[in-house]
């Protein structure tokens, strides 16, 4: 009515959202972690009338499924409360939330009540966000995520930019990426997503007084990345051909796939493999307020039947030849993430650091997800912990069986690998773009004592540590090849050692198969098979040259070869195998911002690639991003690329918020794909609208 006592409510966003640390999110929505006090003011046509007090409600959930009184003084741990500070017409309230008050959006209704209980008059135009708050150390209690390192928390929830590492294990690759959980709306994309799931849509009222919990939270978000079995974000695809959709190896940020999945309604993005999984839930995680961040593990072992060994059939062609339908593999890397939360749900010893692992791989409690699972629970080994422990535990600790299955059904044993398993567990320093290498959070070092007594503890057989110098008379077989480059021709030697007596007339074979990251075979590069003779105390060498055009044909967006050997001596000595995994490099795009960057101002990227194969590229597009900087941008390349010839591309835009940003660039082309290059922007605040008063 035009008699109101309460004129207008302000949020005052930009004090709160400053003191939250949510500037970043958004500057005039009030955005605020839990267990921290925010403060609302009320402007009124008059005081309070004598004997009439203020009553705070608050609503949650689209339908109002959850309301909460919020206490006048400070009550019960665990409660709401607020206190008033005013002065004629205005009332300054102090609200406190507590350190487990679910997140989500809320709706904040101000009821001025009379001295009899009746509400005079309701205020409710104001609402807000609240988050998980890892910098809330409270007197009586910590939120769940607290972590008391200011470095972590500028890395594991502030920072928008990330690497991702891939590769293998002995030549690993950082490629950048733009998490841009601060970006536009991203927030609301990320609440989207916790009410999509199957849980919310069952029960909401439930699933909203379960967001309390980032144990829920984090397994939910897990769940709602990829598609399989309900609304998710993404859909995984591990070969090609990608054309319905976005190749997995084309993404270089989460927002573009986060905006897509909300404005196609909810209906999957096509397509996803381990990384890009991985980063999406790094976004979302690192949105809400719970420490984050990516990590690989190289030589990661996806253990089907829960064995804790990874068994490889192979033929008398060192084809595989396994039937089942989803067989045990090794991949060279695989991403997941963690998180950082005390698990009030488990005994003692298993608080900080949890995996997640939103790859749709196995069920877990009848859901594509996994965890959270403890870190400190896979390195001890204590593997009833909940969720999804043995799983993880072999992706980084199983062993690696080759069997060649003879033309009579029988198996022999070629070689028995038990420390080629997680090897490099790699994620992004906090000080900068290295790589931090956090194996031993994992596991005890190889061949100790204590790591035998995980393995006799999680059911793993446990063999005495084989002395890696060779025994006498024992026969060695080696693969070794530089660091070749796609697009070149290259050798592979393979070595053979008789420490003893010599070998007469041993065969040889030497396979060079294309296989993707997850050990996919995608055709024959190269074969030979030939008689050796092998000196005593002599190494033989045999070289198998590649040639550009004998691997062109079948290798994988991943440029990844695995090179096979094995010896058979047929007299007493066992056929004995190697195996190497050869990365091809990729050249990376030359990117330059010069000049000075400052906020709302033109600034101009140089962006330019010389084609490094003997072949021309064509359909060639290069495609930028970058948190703060601009939105995914595509620019095609006009005609063809000649062998050794340059496409150089430039592109303006206005970089929209202030601080270090990255530029991320990524060119695809017919034969050529997954070709990326970044460049650090500083963009300053601009001076001249600060002193007309604008405010940026």
């Amino acid at each position: 009515n035009d008699h109101s006592l309460i004129v207008d409510v302000d949020g005052r966003s930009h004090e709160n959202n400053l003191a939250h640390r949510t500037r970043e999110i958004d500057r005039e929505r009030l955005i605020v972690r839990r267990g921290q006090p925010f403060s609302i003011t009320l402007q009124c046509s008059d005081s309070l009338p004598p004997g009439h007090h203020l009553e705070l409600v608050l609503h949650l959930g689209k339908r109002d499924e959850v309301v909460i009184k919020v206490q006048r003084e400070h009550g019960a741990r665990g409660q709401w409360w607020f206190n008033q500070q005013g002065a004629q017409d205005e009332i300054l309230l102090n609200l406190h939330s507590p350190a487990d008050a679910v997140i989500g959006h809320y709706h904040l209704a101000v009821l001025v009540m009379s001295p009899d209980g009746r509400i005079v008059e309701r205020a409710d135009k104001i609402s807000f966000h609240m988050l998980f708050n890892p910098w809330c150390r409270g007197k009586t209690e910590n939120d769940m995520v607290y972590l008391p390192d200011e470095s972590k928390l500028q890395e594991y929830v502030m920072n928008e930019d990330g690497v991702i590492y891939m590769g293998t294990w002995d030549h690993i690759k950082g490629i950048p990426w733009n998490y841009g959980q601060f970006e536009d709306y991203v927030m609301d994309i990320c609440f989207e997503v916790l009410d999509n799931s199957p849980a919310a849509l069952k029960n909401s009222e439930m699933d909203i007084g379960n967001r309390s919990d980032p144990v829920y939270v984090g397994r939910t978000i897990t769940a709602m990345v990829n598609s399989n079995g309900d609304r998710g974000v993404l859909t995984g695809r591990w070969e090609e051909p990608y054309t319905d959709g976005v190749a997995p190896y084309r993404w270089t940020g989460s927002v573009p796939i986060l905006q897509q999945w909300s404005k196609a309604g909810v209906r999957p993005v096509k397509y996803g493999q381990c990384w890009v999984f991985a980063a999406v839930a790094c976004t979302v995680l690192r949105c809400l307020g719970i420490p984050t961040r990516t990590i690989t593990n190289f030589a990661s072992a996806h253990d089907v039947d829960g064995n804790l060994s990874i068994d490889y059939l192979l033929n008398d062609r060192l084809e595989s030849i396994d039937s089942r339908q989803r067989q045990d593999s090794s991949w060279n890397f695989h991403c997941w993430v963690e998180s950082w939360m005390r698990r009030d749900d488990l005994p003692k010893g298993n608080d900080g650091w949890q995996v997640l692992d939103p790859t749709p791989q196995e069920l877990s409690d009848g859901v594509f997800c996994c965890g959270p699972c403890p870190v400190a629970a896979i390195k001890e080994g204590n593997l009833a912990v909940k969720y999804d422990a043995p799983f993880v535990f072999a992706e980084v600790n199983a062993d690696i069986i080759y069997w060649i299955v003879q033309r009579d059904g029988q198996r022999r044993k070629l070689r028995e690998d038990h420390a080629s398993v997680g090897r490099s567990i790699s994620t992004k320093s906090v000080y900068g773009d290295d790589r931090e290498d956090v194996t031993l959070h994992y596991k005890y070092l190889e061949g100790s004592q204590k790591e035998r007594e995980v393995y006799k503890k999680a059911g793993r057989r446990v063999t005495e540590p084989s002395n890696e110098i060779a025994e006498p008379g024992k026969l060695q077989l080696s693969i070794k090849h530089a660091q070749p480059v796609f697009g070149t021709d290259f050798d592979v030697i393979v070595e053979v050692c008789m420490h003893t007596e010599s070998l007469d007339c041993c065969c040889l074979t030497m396979l060079a198969m294309a296989v993707t990251y997850n050990s996919r075979p995608r055709g024959e590069c190269q074969r030979q098979t030939i008689s050796v003779t092998v000196p005593a105390h002599k190494a033989h060498k045999e070289v198998l040259r590649l040639h550009y055009e004998d691997y062109v044909s079948c290798v994988s967006e991943h440029h990844l070869i695995r090179v096979k050997a094995l010896l058979d001596t047929s007299g007493e000595n066992e056929p004995i195998m190697a195996v190497s995994n050869i990365q091809l490099s990729t050249p990376e795009l030359l990117v330059q911002v010069p000049g000075k960057a400052v906020v709302r101002e033109p600034l101009t990227a140089f962006i330019s690639f010389t084609n490094p194969l003997p072949v021309p590229l064509k359909g060639g597009v290069f495609t930028l991003e970058g948190a703060g900087l601009l939105s995914a941008t595509q620019i095609h390349v006009n005609g063809a690329v000649a062998p050794g010839g340059t496409a150089s591309v430039e592109l303006s835009f206005s970089p929209v918020r202030t601080g270090v940003r990255k530029l991320l660039v990524d060119f695809d082309s017919d034969r050529l794909k997954d070709v990326k290059g970044v460049a650090t922007v500083v963009v300053r605040k601009n001076y001249r609208s600060v002193i007309t008063g604008l405010h940026y």
